[in-house]
């Protein structure tokens, strides 16, 4: 009977043992959402990660998505295991039920996005907004900037008339006239300023912080924690780079959207690229963003934001 114990008890801890294996195993490969202007697209397209990984048996493949929503949809799916988005659309993917981690964020960077009107138009502060036609993104950080500002301004959402229009079809818009305001976030920004005259009204600083976050689908980061912990590592020193070679850094983001350089030069002037692991304070401020969207009716649930916490992350 001892016998028989004992050679359970050591096929158990075989199991075990093998299980802490598998948990700790490589991926076979680590796929990445991206979008054109964003800081993964910076990381494909310098090679760094992909290079780090391969001496590690590890195989990079990276999708392209058009905004932030669709590319948490594709997390949350399975279809990717990493993403970089802005403060919103992982508010709405929780909301939605997806199951994402926060791995990490970038510095704030409340200069990157600001309401905008024509040079000439009537409009000189976010009051005059009041029964207006304001162009943006639905579910974007610039759809908290606004809430928060017309709300500093003494107004609610319900003051203006939102008109969500993807940046390319708001440009057109602003451009014939069809919207009386933009609320946009750079390289856009930067660009509709240097080549249709756009001013700012008011952009994010003492309102919002805006981050990118940098998020992975809750197995991914669970199975393979020092995987997704190199990835934020890689984005750390790619920062650290950026920040340093602005010129070059802008001629790459250039050639990924097709945009000019002198558009990325004034876009990197004014972001500090960075990559953190989550604090308190900024779960904290997310939260924030969060229980605004479920006040003004655009969540349609109360979202706990921590529950997306990284276990490396917990104390």
């Amino acid at each position: 009977m001892k016998a028989q114990r004992f050679a359970l008890s050591a096929l158990a801890l075989s199991f075990g043992l093998l299980a802490t294996h598998a948990f700790a195993a490589n991926p076979e490969t680590v796929t990445i959402g991206y979008q054109k202007a964003n800081i993964f697209a910076l990381l494909k397209y310098r090679g760094t990660l992909d290079e780090t990984f391969k001496k590690e048996g590890i195989a990079v493949r990276w999708v392209e998505f058009p905004a932030g929503p669709q590319m948490l949809e594709g997390l949350n799916v399975g279809s990717i295991d990493l993403a970089a988005t802005g403060d919103a659309p992982p508010a709405f993917a929780q909301a939605a039920k997806a199951d994402l981690i926060y791995l990490g964020h970038s510095p704030a960077n409340p200069k990157t996005e600001a309401i905008v009107v024509p040079k000439d138009s009537p409009i000189k502060s976010v009051a005059d907004l009041k029964g207006k036609r304001v162009g943006l993104n639905k579910g974007s950080d610039v759809n908290y900037l606004l809430v928060k500002a017309l709300e500093d301004a003494g107004l609610n959402y319900k003051d203006v008339t939102p008109v969500y229009l993807p940046p390319a079809d708001a440009r057109a818009a602003f451009q014939k006239g069809a919207i009386d305001a933009w609320v946009i976030w750079d390289p856009y920004l930067a660009e509709v300023e240097a080549n249709a005259g756009a001013r700012e009204v008011r952009n994010a600083e003492g309102l919002v912080p805006h981050y990118t976050f940098y998020l992975a689908s809750r197995p991914f980061a669970e199975n393979h924690p020092q995987t997704a912990k190199q990835v934020v590592d890689e984005l750390s020193k790619l920062s650290d780079w950026a920040n340093q070679h602005q010129d070059e850094a802008a001629a790459i983001l250039a050639k990924s959207t097709g945009l000019d350089k002198s558009i990325w030069q004034t876009t990197l002037q004014r972001l500090p690229y960075g990559a953190s692991r989550m604090s308190p304070q900024v779960f904290a401020e997310q939260q924030a963003l969060a229980d605004t969207f479920t006040r003004v009716g655009l969540l349609p649930v109360k979202v706990d934001v921590r529950s997306a916490t990284w276990s490396l992350d917990k104390k």
